[in-house]
C-alpha cells in the first residue's frame, strides 16, 4: 500500500486552557422534502480495515480516512472529512492524560472515542497510534450510501442535501451513537465498523474548526483533511485548500 503522505508536525508545550470543539453546521429542520445528489454505492464485497491500518501517527490516519466506509446495520456512510489531534496538541483530549471520560483516547488504534460536545453531540472519533499514544482522528463529514430513510429519522430531517450529514455531530446522530459506542473496536465485525474505500483523487487540507482555545501554532496548524470536489463538507469551506506541492 502507498505511503499516505506526510504533513508538517509542530511541537509544543502542555496548555493549560480548554475548550471542546463544536458542531457549528446549521442544525435546524427543513420543513419540506429536498434532493442532492447522492454518491455511487459502494462494491458488494466491502472488506473491514484490520487492526494495522490505525497503528499510525493521527496525522497519517487521517487523510488515509477519507473514501472509507462507517457501517453500521443497515446505515452506510462515506468519510469526506476528518481532523487529527496528536499528542502534545493543544486542542487533543488526550492533554489532559488519562481520565474516565479520555481513556479510550490512550488505547490501541481502530477504537471509537465518543464524547458529548456540551452535552448535545456525540462526537465519533477514530482512535490513531498505537496504546498509550493519545491521538485520534475526528469524523467531520460524511455521505449517504445506503440506509437513507433511518438517517433522516434519527437526524430528524426529511432531505437528502449534504445539511444531512456535514458536521461531526451529525455524524453521530445518523449512526445513533451514544457515549456507550465509546472504546467499541471498529475492525470487528458487528456493531460499527470501518470499511475499505477508493482513495480520493485528491484532497483539500485546512486548519481545525471549532479550537480557538489551543495555541496558535495548533489553531493554525493544517490538520483538517477533506475530499475534494463533493458537496459533503462542513462550514467553513472557505478555509480548506489544494495541498502545496
Amino acid at each position: 500500500m502507498k505511503r499516505a503522505r506526510r504533513f508538517k508536525r509542530v511541537a509544543t508545550k502542555r496548555p493549560i486552557l480548554s475548550n471542546p470543539p463544536r458542531d457549528d453546521d446549521d442544525d435546524s429542520p427543513l420543513s419540506q422534502p429536498d434532493s442532492s445528489p447522492i454518491p455511487q454505492t459502494p462494491p458488494g464485497n466491502m472488506t473491514i480495515l484490520p487492526y494495522t491500518f490505525f497503528q499510525i501517527d493521527a496525522l497519517d490516519l487521517a487523510p488515509r480516512l477519507l473514501g472509507k466506509f462507517l457501517r453500521r446495520d443497515d446505515v452506510v456512510l462515506q468519510i469526506t472529512e476528518v481532523e487529527a489531534y496528536r499528542p502534545n496538541d493543544s486542542a487533543c483530549h488526550g492533554r489532559f492524560g488519562i481520565t474516565p471520560r479520555t481513556a479510550p483516547v490512550f488505547g490501541p488504534g481502530g477504537h471509537a472515542y465518543v464524547y458529548l460536545c456540551y452535552g448535545l453531540h456525540s462526537m465519533l472519533n477514530v482512535v490513531a497510534d498505537k496504546e498509550g499514544v493519545g491521538a485520534a482522528v475526528l469524523i467531520r463529514a460524511c455521505s449517504p450510501i445506503s440506509g437513507l430513510e433511518t438517517i433522516q429519522q434519527r437526524r430528524g430531517q426529511k432531505t437528502s442535501k449534504p445539511v444531512l450529514l456535514t458536521g461531526p455531530g451529525k455524524i453521530g446522530q445518523a449512526l445513533g451513537l451514544s457515549t456507550e459506542w465509546s472504546n467499541h473496536s471498529l475492525y470487528t465485525p458487528g456493531g460499527l465498523e470501518i470499511l475499505d474505500g477508493p482513495k480520493p483523487e485528491n484532497i483539500l487540507i485546512g486548519p481545525r474548526v471549532g479550537i480557538n482555545y489551543a495555541l496558535p501554532e495548533h489553531v493554525n496548524a493544517l490538520w483538517r483533511f477533506a475530499i475534494a470536489g463533493t458537496p459533503w463538507i462542513s462550514a467553513p469551506k472557505n478555509t480548506l485548500r489544494p495541498p502545496s506541492s
